[in-house]
């Protein structure tokens, strides 16, 4: 696992929070295509509550200036009537607006989803190399949904308010030209203090996003390793770690809400000032008006204040919802698919399993050392391969290439005769089985952790044979729901030998005409080890099988060996001569049968 990065710019040279908005919305636009009649119903649902607003004040014009004098124009019940229909088609225009837009977004969100986890499941390795799994968790599930909910509700928000402006303003220039000429004097600057703010919380929401990661990354590392911390009593330097990043966190919190909070008093500054200038001019001006058309553009100018007070705020929620989204798709544009050949055999021919390292060496970094260098071997249909030599040999890292888990920087693996990078991917990977020492098993049922991605298709039968063969049929059958029972997170509620030996079900299940055993049997007791080795050995039998193994003594009847030492094949051939070479494998072979006895 390794610390969570800083994302790396969207189009390789400019940092997405750096873009223009609309070059940014733009990024958008491929999942929103589908829910546009959502966000059209809604755009009109606020354009019909926009138009209402101006109406409150033009109903006072009349009712001050014949309303209150002894030949009212107009009966009584008018007034509230028209209230009570006005706010009525508010109230309606409102909550359509809300749902069409909470259906669009929500549906925009789905698509973004099934896309960042269908890229989860063909990305490239180096995506797990570059990301934590919480951070990529907290991207998928968390802060798509959280960042599209405050996109979706500060676009409406603008939409809104910029009609109700828009509204006000026509409003006001047909109530008083010259006087509404003076008010919009001031929208420079409203302009570029929300500009100003605009670019400070969008530089903030990604600094904040990326805290977030880090203080996520120390949470996963102890859950993970609670028994380490607890054995060696790290607590108090876990907790300081933890203390440290939260205090990091907080602290671009609060300069994220000051920057956000700065803004709405500077928006009711300026609109004070413009209401001062107003009430002067008008009271210059009083002779050319009535009271009550006075009245309506003081009104008018106040209902002005609160979408203009909404804009400003409008800025902090945009910024951090769109920088969330963006998050999710930095990591489509930064992590691309698995690419394969398309070579494939004809329906019904098997593969001969003939296997070549041919000059293959592998550096995980262009400057670290190199993990293999220079590895030749050949493996026969059929042969079965044991890899040996000390830990971080490069054993583990060779069987990776097989299955392209890792794809060799230099040399070429081949099988039977193809450069793998010619095989169509999933067709490759078709023809290897694994057992890892590394157990992962899924919180499902034991039959369903068996026929992995296949249980629909095959019949229990098939699946209890693989169990039997594991020598993990009686256990599962004792158990209360048999086939059915739960087996945990990554099988917690199974021993290391019982989960070991689900994994080799799981691979005795697929019977793939190639086999790689990274230390198979290294949790079992010496009698299922036993049963399980005769098992292996009956499925062995025709097919070719890369076996790694600390205990020489479980690959005695291999047919060659390979010893690795710092990524180099150093020796090669049958055990027995390898032993009579009086080498490194002889030397391992004695050390190992000393310890033994």
């Amino acid at each position: 696992m390794t610390e969570p990065e800083s994302p790396a710019p969207a189009n390789g040279t400019v940092p997405a929070a750096q873009l223009p908005w609309r070059a940014r919305l733009r990024r958008l636009a491929p999942y929103a295509r589908g829910s546009m009649p959502g966000v059209w119903a809604a755009l009109a649902a606020a354009a019909v509550g926009a138009a209402t607003e101006p109406l409150i004040p033009a109903l006072l014009k009349p009712l001050l200036d014949k309303g209150f004098s002894e030949q009212g124009s107009f009966p009584l019940w008018a007034v509230p009537a028209t209230l009570l229909g006005l706010f009525f088609i508010r109230g309606l225009a409102s909550f359509l607006a809300n749902y069409a837009l909470a259906w669009s977004t929500n549906r925009a969100v789905l698509q973004l989803r099934a896309s960042l986890f269908e890229r989860l499941l063909n990305a490239t390795p180096g995506l797990y190399a570059r990301n934590s799994a919480s951070s990529l968790t907290n991207t998928v599930v968390y802060e798509v949904q959280q960042g599209a909910n405050q996109l979706g509700g500060a676009v409406l928000g603008i939409a809104k308010d910029s009609l109700t402006i828009v509204a006000l303003l026509a409003y006001l220039l047909w109530l008083n030209w010259t006087l509404t000429l003076m008010v919009l004097l001031l929208a420079p600057a409203v302009a570029a203090v929300m500009r100003t703010v605009s670019r400070r919380l969008r530089s903030l929401a990604v600094a904040g996003q990326e805290a977030t990661d880090k203080l996520a990354y120390v949470v996963e590392e102890n859950v993970l390793a609670w028994r380490i911390v607890r054995l060696h009593e790290a607590q108090g330097a876990q907790r300081e770690r933890f203390e440290q990043q939260s205090l990091s966190l907080r602290g671009l919190v609060m300069k994220s809400v000051a920057a956000g909070a700065i803004s709405s008093p500077l928006t009711q500054m300026l609109a004070a000032v413009a209401l001062s200038g107003v009430i002067t001019a008008a009271l210059w001006q009083q002779e050319q008006g009535t009271v009550g058309g006075f009245v309506a553009f003081i009104t008018a100018m106040l209902l002005l204040v609160t979408p203009l007070k909404h804009l400003s705020d409008a800025a902090a929620p945009l910024a951090r919802g769109l920088a969330a989204i963006e998050r999710g798709l930095d990591l489509l544009e930064r992590s691309p698919p698995e690419q394969g050949g398309t070579h494939r055999l004809a329906p019904g021919a098997c593969i001969r399993g003939e296997i070549e390292f041919d000059g293959v060496g592998l550096r995980y970094r262009d400057e670290g050392p190199a993990a293999l260098e220079g590895v030749q071997l050949l493996v026969q249909p059929g042969q079965t391969l044991a890899l040996v030599g000390p830990s971080g040999s490069g054993k583990s890292t060779l069987v990776q290439l097989l299955p392209r888990f890792l794809d060799a920087s230099t040399g070429q693996v081949r099988l039977d005769g193809v450069p793998l990078a010619q095989w169509d991917l999933a067709y490759l990977r078709e023809q290897f089985a694994l057992v890892s020492q590394d157990v992962v098993l899924f919180n499902s049922s034991v039959a369903a952790n068996v026929a992995l991605g296949a249980e629909a298709q095959v019949g229990r039968n098939r699946i209890r044979q693989a169990l039997q063969d594991a020598n993990l049929l009686e256990f599962v059958d004792s158990l209360p729901q048999g086939l059915d029972t739960l087996v945990g997170h990554n099988g917690a509620r199974l021993s290391g030998g019982q989960r070991q030996r689900l994994a080799i079900a799981r691979a005795l299940f697929k019977n793939a005409p190639i086999l790689i055993l990274d230390e198979a049997t290294s949790a079992l007791d010496s009698e299922s080890e036993r049963a399980v080795q005769t098992a292996l050995e009956r499925l062995m039998q025709g097919r070719t099988t890369i076996v790694i193994a600390h205990r020489l003594s479980t690959i005695e009847h291999a047919d060659c060996v390979a010893v690795l030492d710092s990524g180099r094949v150093v020796e090669h051939g049958a055990p027995a001569e390898l032993l009579a070479r009086n080498g490194l494998y002889a030397r391992l072979h004695a050390l190992q049968f000393r310890t033994e006895a």
